[in-house]
């Protein structure tokens, strides 16, 4: 299996899991259900995270298809545009609905409603166009299959890193900033889960979790510039997949400090329970197996 398997496996997740989780949202609404509710934001978080390898991996796909006969280049350009802008979308859908879990208000569940609906509306349409690039039997007679629209997302974004050598650097420390929130956030919280800082409540730890999602929406933007600047960097590196893996996997873990019950462990003595505890270890292993393999890419799995 590569790169390009593994995208047309992913690229259904967003969609039709984003139909599913919106379905549970809006009945956790009619019925008043805070079960459907949050079964609906948690499945809207972990969509976001699936939909970035979904794109990732898109990449690697175009770079297959770009010189077989009867591909277009200027569908798959569409493709890729479209397929962007709903990532984009996607990701501060993702935000809101961590915040939900996080800490609800009532205008989150409004928040993620609007940003749902608009999301599934962008990522049918570039799934819409993805269908064109190799069936061409699914267009009515006389139709031309969609070209490139604007904006042009992606040529946007790698024309502006290219085309300015200060972007690259300054993303760079950016990056760098995003990661120390990130890590340093998840470190204190999972030390905290695992029975250390003792003398700090998990309540007032819990606190800092959004700094820990804002380096991680900081790392994201960034290393999105990097890869549409450069993709077949990065798709050619075996290294670069498998820290996309263990990101993907860290990041689900910290749903775990989310949602756990912090009321109920309100004085300094309490701690996580052993599940709790095994899922804040293995937290931080993830998270520097993807500072390794981040530092290390120019060294690592380059074919």
């Amino acid at each position: 299996m590569n790169l390009a398997h593994l995208h047309l496996l992913l690229n259904h997740f967003p969609t039709l899991g984003l139909g599913i989780a919106l379905g549970l949202l809006v009945a956790g609404l009619v019925k008043k259900s805070e079960d459907l509710k949050q079964a609906a934001f948690v499945g809207f978080f972990l969509l976001a995270l699936v939909a970035i390898p979904a794109y990732l991996t898109g990449s690697a796909a175009q770079i297959a298809l770009q010189d077989q006969p009867g591909v277009s280049a200027d569908v798959m350009a569409a493709h890729q545009d479209a397929a962007l802008l709903a990532l984009i979308v996607m990701e501060i859908m993702g935000f809101v609905a961590w915040m939900a879990l996080w800490r609800f208000r009532r205008w989150h569940e409004r928040g993620v409603l609007v940003l749902a609906m608009v999301t599934l509306a962008l990522m049918a349409s570039a799934a819409n166009i993805g269908g064109h690039i190799r069936h061409p039997e699914i267009l009515g007679a006389g139709v031309d299959a969609p070209g490139p629209t604007w904006p042009r997302t992606a040529a946007a974004g790698a024309a502006f890193v290219l085309d300015n050598p200060w972007v690259w650097p300054i993303c760079e420390v950016f990056h760098f900033v995003g990661l120390c929130l990130l890590f340093g956030v998840v470190l204190l919280v999972n030390l905290r889960l695992l029975g250390f800082i003792k003398g700090v409540a998990f309540a007032d730890v819990n606190r800092l979790l959004p700094w820990a999602m804002a380096g991680l929406g900081i790392n994201i933007v960034t290393g999105m510039l990097f890869f549409l600047a450069a993709p077949g960097q990065y798709t050619q590196n075996s290294a670069f997949v498998l820290k996309i893996g263990l990101m993907l996997i860290a990041g689900i873990t910290l749903l775990y400090p989310t949602m756990w019950d912090h009321d109920r462990a309100g004085t300094p003595a309490d701690h996580a329970p052993l599940t709790g505890r095994i899922i804040a270890a293995g937290s931080i292993c993830l998270w520097i197996g993807v500072i390794f393999l981040g530092r290390f890419l120019p060294y690592l799995g380059s074919e």
